[in-house]
């Protein structure tokens, strides 16, 4: 059960104080109460965990603090979507608002290897009007010998040519809690120029330690991708382990499922599942076209697969491309073969607000046939 208290509720007041002191008689039920500051107002939710179901609502809805009252009716208790629960949910990074009603690119290396190539990406990012990009510093790898990335020794210039570019948000993917650490000191001897959103790989999914430590951080955002070879309600409650170890600025990236029928796409693409996330969840949902396809194959019409696989997401509604590019794909040191061209940032991102302004044509459009009265409410008949 979730009890939303009234916006900016004071809590010196002794309504806010009755409330809680109801909550602490109540046998065999925890509280744990989530604040989010806003740049207009302040939320405050209070979660019920334990035997809710003979608890009475219309009681705690009484209290003079509390807005509403909403009985969690699955187990994503925080950043599921409940019943009757249909308020947008958004959160602010950096200046970058983050949201199901909100789109951002997030384009850049996979892999940093080179300052130059790094450069070359954040200018060009920069020329393009972003404020988001990738630069992997950690990178966990099937094969022992691969290149794991260059770790804390590429932080201090890639956060320096981050400011120096205007990059606001760069995703950055981390394997142990120690990289949060590195990260953080990094950014602070910097100056905090730029900032960073941690991102953990699908190979991490299913790494509880891992994401109890990240979620227990609430400095950086977490952007969490599918496991690969995982269901999505497991993946889904991979993300509920950050929240409810206290980070709920959460975003869910679909990246493709690993199996042979998804050949000759290096994972079968999964972006049919982005208005499910968006239906089960408040996540703002990011679509991975790179790791999904796997490679610069092109239909005859001269349309690139990892470009279809990319508006297929957005058209469907997705918040977030992210996406690899790199100034030499022959010479990355990981993944080159799927990146995309830094010439070719401008047609991807024409294709892609191509596809953003259709899937925006259809909420019009339903949104006409609703207010003439043609549409029976969704999911009915």
């Amino acid at each position: 059960m979730i009890v939303i208290l009234h916006p900016d509720t004071d809590k010196n007041s002794e309504a806010y104080h009755a409330l809680l002191a109801h909550l602490g008689r109540l046998p065999g039920i925890q509280h744990r109460v989530h604040e989010e500051v806003g740049a207009q107002q302040t939320l405050t939710e209070i979660y019920l965990i334990g035997d809710t179901a003979s608890i009475d609502a219309s009681q705690i809805q009484s209290f003079a603090a509390v807005e509403r009252v909403v009985r969690v009716s699955h187990q994503y208790r925080i950043l599921g979507r409940h019943k009757d629960d249909n308020r947008p949910s958004h959160f602010v990074y950096n200046g970058v608002t983050f949201g199901q009603d909100y789109f951002h690119m997030v384009a850049g290396l996979c892999a940093v290897d080179t300052r130059e190539h790094v450069e070359l990406m954040m200018r060009a990012l920069k020329e393009n009007g972003q404020v988001c990009t990738r630069m992997g510093a950690y990178k966990p790898r099937t094969n022992p010998y691969s290149f794991q990335g260059h770790g804390k020794s590429c932080l201090p210039y890639v956060f320096e040519l981050g400011g120096k570019y205007g990059m606001k948000v760069i995703a950055m993917e981390v394997t142990h809690e120690d990289h949060i650490d590195e990260i953080h000191e990094a950014l602070e001897q910097a100056g905090s120029p730029t900032g960073v959103m941690l991102q953990i790989g699908t190979r991490n999914a299913q790494n509880f330690e891992l994401l109890k430590s990240v979620g227990r951080q609430k400095t950086y955002p977490v952007l969490l991708k599918r496991g690969f070879g995982i269901t999505l309600e497991e993946s889904l409650n991979a993300a509920e382990y950050l929240a409810s170890a206290g980070n709920r600025n959460v975003i869910f990236c679909l990246r493709g499922m690993k199996t042979n029928l998804g050949d000759p796409h290096r994972n079968v693409v999964d972006f049919a599942h982005v208005p499910v996330v968006k239906r089960l969840t408040r996540m703002p949902v990011c679509v991975d076209p790179s790791h999904s396809v796997g490679a610069r194959s092109a239909s005859p019409d001269g349309l690139l697969d990892i470009m279809h696989a990319s508006v297929q997401g957005v058209i469907a509604g997705a918040n977030m491309v992210l996406v690899d590019f790199h100034p030499e794909p022959t010479k990355a040191l990981v993944d080159g073969p799927q990146a995309l061209l830094v010439e070719e940032l401008p047609w991807f991102l024409e294709d892609v607000r191509i596809a953003r302004e259709a899937y925006e044509k259809r909420l019009n459009l339903i949104q006409r046939f609703r207010l003439a009265g043609t549409l029976r409410e969704v999911g009915s008949g």
